[in-house]
């Protein structure tokens, strides 16, 4: 689900549910006061009768709930519903989606660098700033003045989420960006850029963050200190993530960025997740014999190294990619006995600084892996494909019941949570494939506070064949309730894709239920990669009719029993090796 709808309302339990032969009126979404940038917001509740929004009446569901939309007007937006005698009246009130630039100021972000920064000899190294149009905007640094120029328009993206609501074509700025680049040799502390925009007779100045040119006699090297240390493609939360940095990766810093470290192959990471090597020169590992040993559940391919450098993991058809960066090959022999799982392996010196190691596979169908240093040496585990004997006789399968204790999910037009709705399916389910023979384990069996990590160790732990979490979903604000429903799964690494797909158009077609979508996605649990794991978003709380199929019990003894007659089947077609 889409976090932001779970405020409010205690829990409401299925036997007092408000329906028609009740009298009430509950609103469920928005709190009075919200806060949105939307153009648009839904009113999810329900009534015992009809009910009337600002005068006019709604559509309700046999059971009387409803979710309209409304258009929003920039400011205060006042709601009043009624139902017979009753009466209640919320305020929303929509702020701008940029702030508005008034007089001769900056934009509402400092200018860049805003943060220290640290760079290379040579790197060009950019400031900029959002000012008026027509405005004169320098930027003064180690005794020079830089001149920014305004730029050709640009466009804004919108949130990743807003693909879930058919929403994110970019959306033109309409504010001017000021940009000058330099570049500086000598390393040293440049400073701190002092920004000065200039307009008629007006004139303010604004201060940057410090920037620093690093010298290359004077290496900072890290070493990776979390258990995954997480790398990205950038130096914020947003950027996207890359293979995680397992606990003892040494790499070279090559720049900064507030908290965050700028590796030498292309990475960054949160510093906090490393610690500093004094006197440690830039990594260069070399490589020579590489072994396989197979065990009951997988192949441990062990990479003897003499430092443990980054690696990345691709996952191809019917191939599987483990590249390390900083490393040079010495290989002339590697050991690897005929495999159920592994044709072949071959590596490639992509160039001094790059090492591949490329396992073409006997099957097109990977079952996960794991990697971690033990010392100086990668060890990667290539997993089997499990040995079913009957229908799932053998099948070990995690299920993640979503959010629980004072984690509330999205919230159907009742206020019922949806944590509840998660745990009761997912033990629905957990009958179902245990009457299959399936081996289940569940990551919570009562309502309690797990987190996201906790809940990925799990998975870890257990070393499953297959990972399901078990969600309904919601919509932000500028989503529709009434016209969305039906089931979506989400995916992360290629080896969970086909069993997504699988499950949505078995789902689909078996349940005659809506097809919302399958989504490459990276959430906390899709990125486990012990297994093929899948989030499951089985319905919409917010919907009023879909929301009565989701309470169903039948229906939900029904779906529980599609969810592992579609797992059946798709193991049984992919398990064999050729």
């Amino acid at each position: 689900m889409i976090k932001g709808l779970g405020l409010g309302a205690s829990l409401v339990v299925l036997t007092a549910m408000p329906g028609w032969g009740q009298t009430g009126l509950f609103l469920t979404y928005p709190p009075d006061g919200h806060e949105t940038t939307a153009s648009q917001i839904f009113l999810i509740g329900t009534g015992s009768g009809p009910v009337t929004i600002n005068g006019q009446a709604i559509r309700q569901s046999p059971a009387g709930h409803f979710a309209p939309n409304f258009p929003l007007q920039l400011g205060p937006n006042r709601f009043t519903l009624r139902q017979g005698s009753q009466e209640q009246t919320v305020t929303i009130t929509r702020q701008p989606a940029e702030t508005p630039l008034t007089g001769v100021s900056f934009g509402a972000l400092e200018p860049a660098p805003n943060m220290t920064i640290s760079r290379q000899p040579g790197e060009l190294i950019c400031l900029e700033a959002v000012a008026p149009p027509n405005a004169t905007v320098t930027a003064r640094l180690g005794g020079q003045t830089l001149s920014l120029t305004p730029q050709p328009p640009t466009v804004s993206l919108p949130p990743n989420n807003a693909i879930l609501t058919a929403q994110n074509a970019p959306n033109p700025e309409r504010h001017s960006r000021y940009q000058g680049c330099f570049t500086a040799t000598e390393p040293g502390d440049l400073g701190t850029p002092t920004f000065t925009l200039s307009l008629g007779r007006e004139r303010v100045e604004a201060q940057g963050g410090k920037i620093a040119i690093l010298s290359p006699q004077a290496f900072e090297v890290i070493e990776v200190t979390a258990p995954q240390g997480v790398a990205r493609t950038g130096p914020s939360t947003n950027h996207s993530r890359l293979t995680p940095l397992p606990r003892g990766t040494r790499a070279t810093v090559t720049g900064r960025e507030g908290d965050w470290l700028r590796l030498d192959y292309g990475a960054w990471i949160n510093g906090a997740e490393t610690r500093s090597l004094p006197g440690a020169v830039p990594p260069s590992a070399r490589i020579r014999s590489v072994s396989g040993r197979p065990g009951p559940n997988g192949i441990e391919m062990a990479f003897p190294l003499t430092v443990p450098v980054p690696v990345t993991i691709a996952q191809e058809d019917e191939q599987l990619i483990l590249t390390f960066h900083g490393a040079i090959a010495e290989t002339d022999t590697i050991r690897l006995d005929d495999d159920p799982l592994i044709r072949r392996l071959d590596w490639q010196q992509v160039n001094p600084h790059t090492l591949t190691y490329t396992f073409h596979l006997k099957t097109p169908h990977q079952w996960g892996y794991d990697f971690r240093y033990d010392g100086t040496t990668l060890r990667l585990l290539l997993r089997y494909s499990p040995n079913i004997q009957g229908q799932l006789n053998g099948l070990r399968v995690v299920l993640d019941p979503g959010h629980g204790g004072a984690e509330l999910g999205a919230r159907g037009p009742n206020g019922f949570p949806e944590k509840e709705i998660n745990l009761i399916l997912s033990q629905k389910l957990r009958r179902e494939l245990e009457r299959r023979g399936a081996q289940v384990y569940l990551t919570r069996e009562t309502d309690v506070d797990l987190g996201l990590r906790e809940r990925m160790d799990f998975i870890a732990q257990v070393q499953p064949h297959v990972a399901l979490s078990v969600h309904y979903n919601a919509l932000p604000d500028s989503g529709n309730a009434e016209e969305t429903a039906g089931i979506g799964m989400f995916w992360y690494h290629p080896q969970a894709h086909d069993l997504a797909v699988f499950l949505q158009d078995y789902l689909v077609t078996n349940l005659e239920r809506p097809h919302y979508g399958v989504f490459w996605n990276n959430l906390a649990l899709t990125r486990p990669y012990a297994a093929p794991t899948v989030l499951m978003e089985l319905g919409f709380m917010i919907n009023p009719w879909e929301f009565e199929w989701i309470m169903d019990e039948a229906a939900q003894d029904q779906l529980a029993g599609a969810i592992a007659s579609a797992l059946v089947q798709w193991v049984q077609t992919r398990q064999a090796t050729p």
